[in-house]
């Protein structure tokens, strides 16, 4: 769409077909998609109405609005900045760069930590460390409605993030406190049923070698991992027994190809029935692993 084309009527689908062509251009992984989120997210619009509507002009300050999120998108910032939102187990999150983009993975993590509490589920206390966005601390508070969810994150930012989801979710079974993993806890001794941690997992050598979405986009402090990509996790699975309560579990979320260090890390440490489990790809990306009672 260049200079030339502004003023002259573009239909739902002539803008469609062009943005999708430009992204896949610029090597974007999938730009049909991307562009039907965002003229969507432009005009007010479901992605069923672009389909029903293909041949309805859009007005010129419309089509000011999508070339706007164009021009970003070409940069390869996150489309869920772009439209503020990301859906997570069945709720939109509200992001921004001030926090990772929740990820279809990272529901494993809500599921095993569901699963491993099943006998708590009316009276469970969770941590949830690094929450980031509150994705994974804000579902189990959702999911387990009689439950109580502390929160904690090193990012005032990230933090600030969390709390306007939990408000927005209805989420009133939670805390927040900032802090870096456990020292949000301000020197009290919970004992918790679940402690689960979306914490920084790639090794810091790889962070270049990301998509760009991510490596130039998502904050660095919630992705660098150290040197060998678990100086965060080992420190939490060192420090866990002492929040944890006879019987408890301690559920992480790792990176490709992580989990046989991490069950053996789990392992020394004391954990018993220490087990992987795969996400929907079938990458073993959670490890528990159970507190003896």
């Amino acid at each position: 769409m260049t200079e030339k084309d502004k003023g002259r009527a573009w239909t739902i689908g002539e803008v469609l077909q062009w943005a999708t062509e430009d992204f896949r251009a610029r090597g974007i992984e999938s730009p049909r998609l991307d562009a039907e989120v965002l003229l969507a997210f432009a005009i007010g619009a479901t992605r069923v109405q672009l389909v029903v509507d293909r041949d309805r002009a859009l007005g010129e300050d419309a089509l000011a609005r999508f070339r706007e999120l164009v021009r970003r998108r070409r940069t390869h910032e996150p489309v869920a900045y772009l439209v503020g939102a990301r859906e997570f187990y069945g709720r939109s999150f509200r992001v921004d760069r001030r926090v990772l983009v929740p990820r279809p993975d990272s529901e494993t993590l809500v599921d095993v930590a569901l699963r491993r509490t099943t006998g708590r589920s009316m009276c469970m206390r969770a941590l949830d460390l690094c929450t980031g966005s509150g994705c994974i601390g804000i579902t189990l508070a959702r999911e387990r409605p009689t439950s109580h969810v502390h929160a904690t994150d090193a990012s005032e930012n990230a933090l600030a993030v969390a709390r306007m989801n939990a408000l927005r979710l209805g989420a009133y079974n939670m805390s927040f406190a900032l802090g870096d993993l456990f020292a949000g806890l301000d020197g009290t001794r919970y004992r918790f049923d679940v402690i689960v941690a979306n914490a920084p997992y790639i090794p810091r050598a790889e962070l270049e070698t990301l998509a760009s979405d991510v490596r130039d986009h998502e904050p660095r402090l919630a992705l660098d991992g150290g040197e060998t990509g678990f100086d965060v996790i080992r420190r939490i699975v060192v420090d866990a027994p002492l929040y944890l309560a006879r019987g408890g579990t301690l559920a992480l979320e790792l990176g490709a190809g992580q989990a046989p260090a991490a069950m053996q890390l789990l392992a020394s440490r004391g954990f018993e029935n220490v087990v992987a489990t795969r996400d929907y790809g079938r990458v073993e990306r959670v490890v528990d692993g159970l507190w003896p009672a």
